[in-house]
């Protein structure tokens, strides 16, 4: 097994480390005291693999005596053979007093009449042993979450796995309104309406003769070959900003009949580039 210790500043990422490590496939823990992490690392050996990769998050809330615990923790799991890292994230002093100023929380070693930057300062000094014996240290001052999430994914992912990009392909009607989550939204309200169609008007875009109605006009293909493209170009560089989740919404005036077959056409397209693409039609059950 593996136990991957993630420690660092206050206000350097740690949270938002734990995370990405949680989506790579690791096992997490937040702030796990240092006398536990053996009987701890017992347990996740005899867990028939449940726990083959454990992150445990461990920060000044331990206590300022309780690193020199966590090393010599360390120094017995690597003795027994159980493969032990140690990540360590820091920040220079004003990104992390700006982080502490957005967030509005106190820095947790701060004391009556005393600023951020002494405590930050003093939390330096404090956590210094660790830093020295850290496998990994990662400088998070110019790095966004994005950024900390790719440099993660190329320290500890495993060998062939990639930060993979889930795409929620929505279709919906205006009259309904836009989707909050959207992050692409493509209006087709332009293409001809199957809802004057008699025969479709009480169909929707899931069925192959609506589908192939839309599908008979010029224009409709010709947007869809554009946003094929766009879409192409787009998408590695969101995954390459460490986006995990993209929404790509399109919608039509009732969400019944264009939305949904464009949807349709754009989530087979993303399968067949090789993305997990999901199709989800809002509001095909309205009107």
């Amino acid at each position: 097994m593996e136990i991957l210790v993630i420690s660092g500043l206050s206000g350097a990422g740690k949270s938002c480390a734990a995370s990405c490590l949680e989506d790579i496939g690791y096992y997490t823990v937040d702030n796990m005291p240092a006398a536990i992490i053996p009987k701890f690392a017992e347990f996740s050996a005899e867990s028939d693999g449940r726990y083959d990769r454990v992150a445990l998050v461990n920060d000044i809330r331990g206590g300022v005596d309780s690193f020199q615990e966590l090393l010599e923790v360390i120094d017995r799991l690597r003795e027994g053979g159980t493969v032990c890292r140690l990540l360590y994230l820091e920040a220079d002093t004003q990104s992390i007093i700006k982080r502490y100023k957005e967030t509005r929380r106190r820095h947790p070693l701060m004391e009556s009449g005393a600023t951020i930057e002494d405590a930050v300062k003093r939390e330096t000094e404090l956590l210094r042993p660790l830093r020295e014996r850290a496998d990994f240290v990662i400088d998070t001052t110019q790095l966004s979450a994005a950024k900390l999430r790719g440099e993660l994914y190329r320290l500890f992912a495993e060998k062939g796995q990639q930060s993979r990009m889930s795409i929620n392909v929505v279709s919906f009607g205006y009259k309904y309104g836009v989707p909050l989550e959207a992050d692409l939204v493509f209006d087709v309200r332009f293409m001809p309406n199957p809802y004057y169609v008699p025969e479709l008007r009480y169909q929707t875009g899931m069925n192959d003769d609506v589908y192939n109605y839309v599908f008979s006009f010029p224009q409709t293909k010709e947007f869809l070959s554009k946003l094929e493209q766009m879409l192409a170009f787009l998408l590695p560089l969101y995954q390459e900003e460490g986006k995990a989740v993209l929404v790509v919404a399109v919608g039509c005036t009732g969400g019944r009949h264009r939305s949904v077959s464009i949807a349709r056409a754009v989530t087979e397209y993303l399968n067949k580039l090789g993305y997990a693409a999901y199709e989800n039609h809002r509001d095909i059950t309205r009107g």
